[in-house]
């Protein structure tokens, strides 16, 4: 009788140790959470060190979650990084390099004619929503999503507000929407009803597996918070470049609402089986927020237009604390392939995070951007860039280690800069260390030739010197 016990009790042990092991498997393949928010600037949160704004919510999330400090956006403007991040390719692959059109600015400042810019994404992209999707993960989006007409043909299930759009519109934050959403309650606030569809997503798939997307359309312009949020911030002081009030209180109502996601979340016991990653789609907007030390700031390759903030979360899973090793959003999808099927092929252009994350061993890579457009200036006056009539002019760039190289394709201009002693990019050591510049220069070149990068070299025969000497002079009057 007790050799029957014995057995018994060894056979439910045994069957408990494989329910164990499966259920191990199970949770290995978490729920993801991707917060994507609009021109957020690297400095504009209370963890990253912000006195005027604030954010409880997030600074909360920061002392659980790996904070990356040195995290990059694919592209310095929204379509190619959210195309680049939502497909891991490079704009090589996909076409996109900036919103339409790519020719922005007087013709007569432009000495070259830009190369071609695609408006959406090819129709034959594989996605993170057909990823997911193929994966058995419900998948929905939320927000902005503006690298094609619909979500749901590139593996989304749910979409509630995206489109092409870039922006919710003039007026576009109170309801009645201008996007494809409608109100359901009069004079409701856009980043509120975003968040309560994602909270209902996530109430109706708790037994399944999801991929929530988030892009809020917040903090982009039309500029408009919410009116006591807006006094709030009036009363209070600001610092040097930080002291919008009703930026602040975008902010603000963002932080509120990604709390009440992480709420539903918490409530619902699903936190420890979901990854969270929270970040923003490229630099914040300088004449409305300055990212100092971080030089210029949206649509310019200066650390300030292409540094993000950026958390990763996982209960239980990665250790919480500061992480300086430079990444990108590219490296979003490899990270997703890492943890959900590490053995099929598929052709990503980044690198997965898991061993940053599980503090394994450090990634030692190169980064690049590409970008043979133009963008106008925004504030010649604050904008801080290379020069007062655009943003961007046609180049490429390479972060490698600490150091960081522009090229230029109008001039051949390089600017070197080592951003551990200069994070400003004040000082262009490509004179002063030619060997270094020569260095970074041959490894740019080789990787635009590995991925055919399209490099401008049409003479623009609507460009007039004189004409662009004196805009210049005008505009910094």
């Amino acid at each position: 009788m007790q050799k029957y016990i014995i057995l018994s009790f060894l056979l439910i042990l045994g069957s408990k140790s494989t329910f164990a092991q499966h259920k191990t498997q199970e949770t290995d393949k978490p729920n993801v959470v991707l917060i994507n928010v609009d021109d957020l600037g690297w400095a504009d949160l209370g963890f990253m060190g912000s006195e005027y704004y604030e954010t409880p919510n997030l600074d909360q999330l920061s002392e659980e979650s790996k904070i990356f400090m040195h995290a990059y956006a694919a592209a310095s403007n929204c379509a190619p990084s959210r195309a680049t991040m939502i497909t891991g390719r490079y704009p090589m692959t996909h076409g996109i390099y900036t919103v339409d059109p790519a020719d922005r600015g007087n013709p007569k400042t432009r000495q070259l004619i830009a190369s071609p810019n695609a408006n959406s994404i090819p129709k034959d992209s594989y996605t993170l929503g057909n990823f997911f999707q193929d994966h058995g993960y419900r998948t929905g989006v939320f927000g902005k999503w503006h690298v094609s007409d619909d979500p749901l043909t590139y593996g989304f299930e749910v979409n509630k507000g995206g489109s092409h759009r870039g922006n919710p519109g003039k007026d576009g934050y109170f309801s009645p929407y201008t996007i494809n959403l409608e109100a359901k309650i009069e004079g409701e606030y856009l980043t509120d009803r975003l968040t309560e569809e994602a909270i209902s997503f996530v109430e109706e798939n708790r037994g399944e597996r999801f991929f929530l997307y988030l892009p809020f359309y917040t903090v982009h312009t039309p500029l408009m918070g919410k009116p006591e949020l807006v006094e709030k911030y009036r009363k209070k002081e600001g610092s040097k470049g930080q002291n919008n009030p009703v930026y602040a209180a975008m902010i603000h109502s963002m932080d509120e609402n990604v709390g009440r996601l992480l709420a539903a979340l918490d409530s619902l016991n699903l936190t420890d089986k979901t990854l969270i990653i929270f970040t923003s789609d490229n630099g914040g907007i300088r004449a409305t927020s300055h990212q100092d030390p971080l030089r210029a700031g949206k649509g310019s390759y200066y650390e300030g237009g292409i540094r993000v903030p950026l958390l990763i979360k996982w209960k239980n899973q990665i250790t919480a604390g500061i992480e300086n090793t430079p990444v990108t959003q590219l490296d979003f999808f490899p990270t997703f392939k890492a943890l959900i099927d590490s053995e099929s092929e598929l052709k990503l252009d980044g690198e997965s995070l898991l061993p940053l994350l599980k503090n394994k061993k450090p990634m030692g890579r190169d980064l690049f951007w590409h970008f043979p457009i133009y963008l106008e200036a925004y504030d010649p006056k604050e904008d801080s860039s290379r020069d007062p009539l655009f943003r961007t002019r046609p180049g490429s760039v390479i972060r490698s280690g600490n150091w960081k190289l522009h090229q230029y394709f109008e001039d051949g201009g390089l600017e070197l800069y080592n951003l551990v002693s200069d994070p400003s990019e004040s000082k262009n050591l490509a004179t002063s260390n030619p060997k270094k510049a020569a260095e970074l220069l041959k490894r740019l070149e080789t990787w635009r030739f590995s991925y055919g990068a399209p490099i401008p070299s049409i003479k623009n025969p609507a460009y007039d010197a004189v004409f662009e000497k004196e805009a210049k002079e005008k505009v910094m009057k």
